[in-house]
């Protein structure tokens, strides 16, 4: 693959062309998901240069950057071009068009003036389903057809590398193929398999599968890489045939391989369908209400009979995938449209798979977890200030999931195995929830504590489930005491921005603990107890009010922290009051702060507060869902305009410089992270 002195007489053979400029819509993002399901199955194509992101002649990437070698070929009357991954010799088809929607990425390739090629990779998401969405697969369709009026010859063929089964190349890779009904697959795996492990944040356990129809179009070959694309390019098929050597992922690069005849094609177009992903057997390793570790089955075993089951259920199942993706991504982009314009629909779509792909269904039908995966920032599991960024895609779409986030959090400390008297800052290193039996976690007292009592609110708003309160007060109400002892004057602190350092006095974080109080008022008054909360919420709203406006300020606004008038930040944590619809918070401060935000956008928003000139997506949706129309417009069209335009590569970063669109100079670099599921903070609020 990258070994180019064993290609060199392909590679000598190379037309040198030149790429047409692909269209993008609604966007030219900054990476675009193909295959996006899990934490695991985390697959982009990057922007690569000043270009936007090409299929043919670039590699697909894992969401770290690292090659997944994944490689697409079609023969038109017996001459080979690459639509897509970067095996030099064929000459590139001509990409001209990209859209994404909230399911799909839609690529148009024009191959030589003969044939139009359309691939559409397909990561279905099932907010009821949750048979359907415990599944690691994801399909990738190939669609042929003329493009010239005249009747062609077409092959297609499509492998993937050892690659994706480590991030330790130097692994060896095993590999099998069979056929189970009208599907035959590859399997391949890691001969050392390690549960729970990750290299590169890989996983170092479960077993990978590309599968299609095995109808009698169908050759396949297990291989070199090398070898086996040059067969293809030499004779449009394959041998049916694979090396028995199993060997080290980077040894002679073996790679797994399918070709389609597609015979004549002339003006209907003709398609074949795909399947990649993994089956893992267990998935969390779990300190629950036992407190001791346990391993946590896939979610998908209790409604399948075993993986090959489950892998040829989904292949199966593409087209009823496709009609209910379909539905789905019209329902996004009308709520979308109708909240706040196209502009918002580009933002909102863009977020879906990234969320989701966050995610790892786990446990049993009677009994299900989601544990989602912080990914790229630290790859802690079930972070609960990156849940509650990620919360109004999940108000949105299906409540109930909320529940089985929560859950995790609450078995661990209900446990007793946490010592603190706040709620916990996550469980530890995904894909290992062990809980900090020692209270060693990341300290964000009264974030998570606020974040956990509104969240759990929400939850029983939505749903109904008052029982679920009722079942969780004790902890609740522990962590409303902290909240009283500390929202009004919260010590010096992290809050969920901890990249930018501990503060005293945050105004923001003191307005997420006062509105946890209020929250926790009405959830004493709907499980019946008696109600301290309230009256303490709206005699600390006062004292806030006092303490945390710059009234000399023209306009007025909020600081970043008390009597510190020369600063300034987002309000963001505002929404959760209209999130639980409290009317507590009065309307004059929306009105202020929403004001003020329209006196310090930059080119693609508005900055955090005054310590950088970084801006947050997710918060900047936020503070749009509170804001007068022409704030909310004004904010939803420059993160718009930042997606088309920003120069960061990687997966819908949520942390960007305000001025220039690129990653923070000087700061982290986020990516692929679930927090998007915040810019559906408009689509979220009560109706």
């Amino acid at each position: 693959m990258r070994s180019l002195n064993r290609i060199a007489a392909i590679a000598a053979i190379t037309t040198s062309v030149v790429k047409a400029k692909s269209t993008y819509s609604p966007a030219r993002p900054p990476a675009i998901p193909l295959a996006v399901r899990s934490p695991y199955l985390n697959a982009w194509l990057q922007r690569e240069g000043d270009s936007g992101p090409v299929l043919p002649g670039s590699w697909p990437r894992h969401w770290t950057g690292g090659t997944l070698g994944w490689q697409g070929l079609i023969a038109v009357d017996e001459v080979t071009y690459n639509w897509m991954g970067s095996w030099p010799g064929p000459q590139l088809a001509d990409q001209t068009s990209v859209e994404y929607t909230s399911t799909k990425s839609i690529f148009t390739l024009d191959v030589a003036g003969k044939v139009t090629l359309t691939v559409t990779f397909l990561s279905p998401v099932y907010p009821h389903d949750m048979a359907r969405q415990s599944q690691q697969f994801s399909y990738v369709v190939v669609s042929a057809k003329s493009a010239d009026g005249v009747e062609h010859s077409v092959q297609v063929y499509m492998d993937v590398t050892g690659e994706w089964v480590s991030g330790d190349v130097s692994e060896v890779v095993q590999w099998e193929s069979g056929t189970s009904g009208d599907v035959s697959y590859h399997r391949f795996f890691r001969e050392s398999q390690e549960e729970f492990g990750e290299d590169d944040e890989i996983a170092a356990w479960g077993n990978w599968y590309l599968a299609t129809s095995s109808d009698s179009s169908l050759t396949w070959q297990i291989g070199e890489d090398a070898t086996v694309r040059s067969q293809f390019v030499d004779n449009q098929l394959l041998t049916n045939a694979a090396e028995s050597n199993f060997r080290a992922v980077d040894d002679a690069w073996p790679i797994f391989a399918f070709s389609h005849d597609l015979g004549n094609v002339g003006s209907d177009s003709v398609e074949r369908v795909f399947t990649l992903g993994l089956v893992q057997d267990n998935v969390i390793h779990f300190a629950g209400l036992s407190g001791e570790m346990e391993p946590v089955p896939g979610l998908w075993s209790s409604y399948y009979q075993d993986e090959i089951s489950a892998m040829v259920a989904f292949y199966t199942d593409y087209r009823y995938a496709l009609d209910a993706s379909s539905a789905l991504d019209q329902q996004i982009q009308t709520d979308s449209e109708n909240a706040a314009g196209q502009d918002y629909a580009t933002i909102t779509t863009l977020a879906v798979r990234q969320t989701f792909g966050g995610l790892q269904y786990a446990g049993a039908a009677s009994k299900p977890y989601i544990f989602l995966k912080e990914i790229s920032s630290n790859s802690d599991i079930q972070t609960v200030d990156v849940i509650f960024p990620a919360y109004p895609i999940f108000m949105y779409l299906n409540a109930t999931l909320a529940k089985y986030l929560l859950d995790p959090l609450f078995e661990n400390q209900e446990s007793g195995a946490y010592p603190n008297a706040y709620a916990e800052h996550d469980l530890g290193t995904f894909p290992v929830a062990k809980g900090y039996p020692d209270g060693n976690d990341e300290p964000m007292p009264l974030e998570e504590c606020g974040n956990m009592i509104i969240m759990s609110l929400a939850y029983a708003q939505r749903t109904g489930d008052m029982a679920y309160l009722t079942a969780h007060y004790p902890l609740l109400s522990q962590w409303a005491y902290f909240l009283v002892e500390e929202s009004l004057i919260p010590e010096d602190q992290l809050s969920t921005d901890d990249f930018a350092g501990t503060l005293s006095n945050q105004t923001n974080l003191a307005i997420k603990g006062i509105i946890g109080l209020k929250a926790m008022s009405q959830i004493a008054q709907l499980t019946n107890h008696s109600d301290s909360y309230g009256a303490v919420a709206d005699s600390y709203l006062q004292g806030w009010r006092s303490l945390a406006i710059n009234t000399a300020a023209n306009p007025p606004h909020t600081t970043l922290s008390y009597g510190q008038n020369e600063t300034y930040g987002i309000l963001y944590n505002l929404y959760p009051a209209r999130l639980l619809n409290l009317s507590f918070i009065p309307q004059d401060i929306y009105t202020m702060q929403s004001d003020f935000y329209l006196t310090i956008a930059g080119e693609y928003g508005i900055p955090l507060d005054t310590r950088h000139p970084w801006a947050k997506s997710d918060w900047q949706m936020f503070a749009a869902a509170v804001a007068s129309n022409s704030t909310r417009d004004l904010l939803v069209s420059k993160l718009a305009r930042w997606v088309g335009e920003t120069a960061s590569d990687r997966a819908f970063t949520d942390l960007y410089d305000v001025n220039t669109g690129d990653f923070p100079e000087g700061g982290p670099y986020f990516m692929a992270r679930p927090v998007q599921g915040g810019v559906f903070a408009l689509l979220a609020l009560p109706k």
